[in-house]
């Protein structure tokens, strides 16, 4: 099997080898084997983007090229760097760069590029993060869910929270759990307010649905602080620093967990969660 070094290196080329193809997550994550779920995480966290992200700027970085050195119309430039029209590849281009592609062509402006990347891990220290493993029966949660993209999920997933324990819903679904659940491999993902399930004694409120986790390993990292930026950095330190590291476990599922143990304290600097994540063991 690839090391995720490896596997983050195919995809890049990858991407890069399909900059004026229709470019789907579930190709470019297979390249390297994990699903496009986590994937995406992976990414985020080395290089401080997403995926999408970093697909328009490169796109838009070449476009500039192919605008000054061929005779091709605007409007088939739009296309072939993937976008609808020529209006909407100008607003892209001129917001990247500072001016428009007509001007481009024209001559005498100053233009932006940006690089492919290359990663490379390396070490430059040790690091420790707090972790244990748990086996865990199959279990189901019920919750109200709600699609996010990927770009903005970090600004937005806090604002669903805050209408939610403001809703009459929230009587219903107190919300133990945050579930990132990703079952299309698309470039969004839904994300569930949810408390456990019980199918022999609970009825499911109107309007949340219900999904059965399998049975399985967990990794699960605690999280002490403020809760929304420091599950954005225990996330990052995840897949930036643990998933690298660890010879043992190998991520597993579509899949993101957010338990709440605790209500939130009176000083945010005592709160309290654990992200779980799902896992095999690399020799199973």
């Amino acid at each position: 099997m690839k090391s995720l070094e490896e596997g983050i290196r195919d995809a890049l080329s990858y991407i890069e080898s399909h900059l004026t193809e229709d470019l789907e997550i579930r190709r470019i994550a297979a390249q390297a084997y994990v699903s496009p779920f986590h994937f995406q995480r992976i990414f985020s966290a080395l290089c401080g983007f997403t995926v999408g992200e970093y697909i328009r700027c490169r796109r838009l970085s070449e476009a500039a090229g192919t605008v000054m050195h061929s005779d091709m119309r605007l409007i088939d430039i739009a296309l072939l760097y993937g976008y609808e029209s020529q209006d909407s590849f100008t607003r892209a281009f001129r917001k990247f760069h500072g001016v428009s592609p007509a001007a481009a062509r024209n001559g005498g402006v100053n233009l932006r590029t940006f690089a492919p990347l290359r990663i490379k891990f390396t070490l430059e220290g040790g690091f420790m993060m707090e972790y244990r493993i748990v086996e865990k029966p199959a279990f189901t949660l019920v919750g109200y869910g709600r699609r996010f993209r990927y770009e903005s999920s970090y600004t937005e997933i806090p604002k669903y929270w805050g209408e939610h324990m403001q809703s009459p819903m929230a009587k219903e679904i107190m919300g133990m759990y945050g579930l990132c659940l990703d079952e299309y491999g698309a470039d969004d993902f839904e994300y569930l307010i949810a408390d456990n399930y019980m199918p022999q004694k609970d009825e499911i409120p109107a309007g949340c649905k219900a999904h059965t986790l399998p049975a399985g390993l967990w990794a699960v990292f605690p999280c002490r602080g403020p809760i929304v930026p420091t599950l954005e950095a225990t996330n990052k330190r995840i897949y930036d620093e643990w998933l690298p590291n660890n010879r043992d476990y190998c991520l597993a599922g579509n899949v993101n967990l957010e338990v709440y143990l605790e209500p939130p304290h009176e000083d945010p600097a005592d709160d309290y969660c654990e992200i779980w994540i799902p896992v095999v063991r690399k020799d199973a």
